[in-house]
């Protein structure tokens, strides 16, 4: 990534973000439906780490070899990024509201800042909405524009059967940890997080670069899709053993009756006497039920089994990027993903 490239991706966002007010403007909403949309977005498009906003303009960087971007590449590809970073926050204020989840980025979830509460679903709905203004105003015009609004649409599309496997497999009224097996966890991870978090920011880039031959496509996914598959299993474990404080929330996987990658492992490995207790325990809020599951983790030493997957994963992802040919794509593209989340902490 250019030394400056984080800088050259923020400084995308207030241009979009008057962008946007200029047209509620022009519409003539009222004044403080304005500023509550104003402050929705800055709360909630802004404060992660924007991984996936910035690998837009870095995947076209390098399928470009090494070519300086002209000034309106670099912009409409920063805001591709954004395009996603704006997608994220509308999938992270849903999923928040249906968790009943505390805390987000290191602040309150945005239905319990003061005065927000069920308005956040159509504060939601508003933010995904933006996606597609910024299409239209930016790309119409361009000969892949029709590509950009699939691939939106089909992303959101997979992201959402994912969430609702994944809320009807873990219900939080409904404790039954017979519905959980490892198979179901892929499903879940695939379609709710590798598509949009790791398929989707080097698609963008690739149309953007003008590949338009669809086995650079399928060649990208069968690699991008397993290496989100291992960012999510990472998710899992620090929901459960990584510091809040550097995550920027309060993990509640056990809490929420999550099918998350350490209770599949543990189910697998469990004893009678141990699967009880997972029973017993499992996706209820007390105190004492967490560290009861958590104590079963231990004795599984749920931990090692983490640790020996990350190395498992890394050695296999990568031989799958050894074997990238195609003309049109880099082996760059997937090493500077691994690179970047290969055991992270946050």
């Amino acid at each position: 990534m250019v030394a400056d490239a984080y800088k050259e991706f923020m400084d995308v966002f207030p241009v979009l973000a008057e962008e946007l007010l200029t047209h509620l403007r022009s519409i003539d909403i009222p004044q403080n439906a304005i500023e509550w949309f104003e402050k929705s977005m800055r709360y909630n498009v802004l404060g992660g780490k924007m991984n996936r906003g910035l690998t837009v303009a870095e995947t076209l960087r390098i399928l470009k070899r090494g070519e300086t971007l002209t000034k309106e590449e670099a912009f409409k590809a920063n805001l591709l990024g954004w395009c996603i970073e704006w997608l994220q926050a509308f999938f992270l204020v849903s999923d928040d509201i249906m968790d009943n989840s505390k805390t987000r980025r290191g602040q309150p979830c945005w239905y319990r800042v003061e005065n927000v509460g069920m308005i956040a679903i159509n504060d939601a709905f508003i933010l995904e909405a933006a996606i597609y203004f910024f299409l239209k105003k930016h790309f119409r015009k361009d000969d892949y524009y029709i590509d950009l609004l699939e691939l939106f649409h089909e992303t959101a599309f997979q992201t959402e059967l994912g969430q609702l496997c994944d809320l009807i497999t873990a219900p939080e009224d409904n404790v039954d940890l017979t519905k959980f097996s490892i198979e179901k966890h892929a499903f879940i991870v695939r379609y709710k997080t590798a598509y949009y978090s790791f398929y989707l920011p080097v698609a963008l880039g690739m149309h953007m670069a003008g590949v338009k031959d669809e086995t650079a496509y399928k060649q990208a996914e069968d690699i991008l899709l397993p290496l989100g598959e291992y960012f999510q299993i990472q998710d899992d474990y620090l929901d459960c053993y990584g510091n809040p404080e550097t995550i920027g929330k309060i993990g509640t996987d056990i809490e929420d009756n999550k099918c998350s990658w350490l209770i599949n492992q543990a189910l697998a490995k469990a004893t009678s006497e141990q699967r009880k207790i997972l029973d017993e325990n499992y996706g209820r809020r007390d105190e004492a039920n967490v560290a009861a599951v958590k104590e079963v983790f231990k004795q599984i030493d749920v931990e090692g089994l983490f640790k020996a997957y990350e190395e498992e994963s890394y050695s296999r992802i990568n031989a799958l990027i050894a074997k990238v040919d195609h003309p049109l794509l880099s082996q760059d593209v997937f090493t500077t993903f691994m690179k970047r989340i290969y055991k992270r902490t946050k």
